[in-house]
Order: structure tokens, then sequence, then C-alpha cells
């Protein structure tokens, strides 16, 4: 007689997740950026561009801002300092850098990058609340 393994969580689709894990870390890097140079403009008692929001988008900028300290709390408590050095190379900073650029930067075998990469994006997607 074989024991029979019972799954009761669906499987997840970890390609997937973690393509919606870097979507959200581009919007929140245009996000932090947005909300940096309004803080600023505020400072100093000006608008120097024009909005094209609609009227009533409070709760759009409310959620934006929430989005903002969730993803900033996510990278700062949920990774180590290794995880987030490799999500900030690869998605959070201006430059276009490469796996291969980035690896070799922090002095890791391919197979170890991709492995920590990919347990990274599984951690933001857990912290964020996608699993």
């Amino acid at each position: 007689m074989s024991a029979v393994q019972m799954t009761f969580l669906p499987e997840v689709n970890e390609k997937e997740v973690k393509k919606e894990v870097i979507r959200e870390l581009r919007k929140y890097r245009s996000l932090k950026v947005k909300f940096d140079n309004r803080k600023e403009q505020k400072e100093y008692g000006v608008v120097l561009f024009k909005s094209f929001k609609p009227i009533g988008s409070k709760d759009i900028e409310k959620i934006d801002e929430l989005r903002v300290t969730q993803v900033e709390r996510c990278l700062n408590i949920s990774l180590d300092e290794l995880e987030r050095s490799i999500i900030e190379k690869k998605y959070l900073s201006p430059h276009n850098e490469t796996d291969l650029d980035i690896y070799l930067d922090l002095g890791l075998k391919k197979d170890s990058y991709y492995k920590i990469k990919g347990s990274a994006l599984m951690t933001i997607a857990t912290s964020l609340g996608m699993l």
C-alpha cells in the first residue's frame, strides 16, 4: 500500500509570479521618483508640470503611496543584503545592467546568481501578499 500525498494549495506558476513582481518593481521605481519630485515641488511652493490626471484621482494617489510604502518595506525587511543588491541592480537602477554584469560584479557563479534572484523575486511576491 503506497501513501498518497494530498496537496491543499494550488500550484503556482512561478514564471507568471516573477513577471508580475518585476512589473511592480518597475512601477515602484517610477512612483518613487514621482513622489520625491512632488515633495520637492511642495517644499519650494511650485508646480512645475501640468497634470493630466482626472478630477477625483485622490484615491489613486493614496493607493500609489501605499504601493511605494509597502514595496520599500518589502525591500528593506524581507530581503537579505545580497538579494537586495541583485534586485536593485537589475530592476531599480536607471542603468540597464545585464545579469552577466551583475553576477560577475558580485562575484557569483551563474547558477547561484539565478537561484538567489529567483528566490528574491518569490520572497517579494510573498511579502506583497501575491502568494
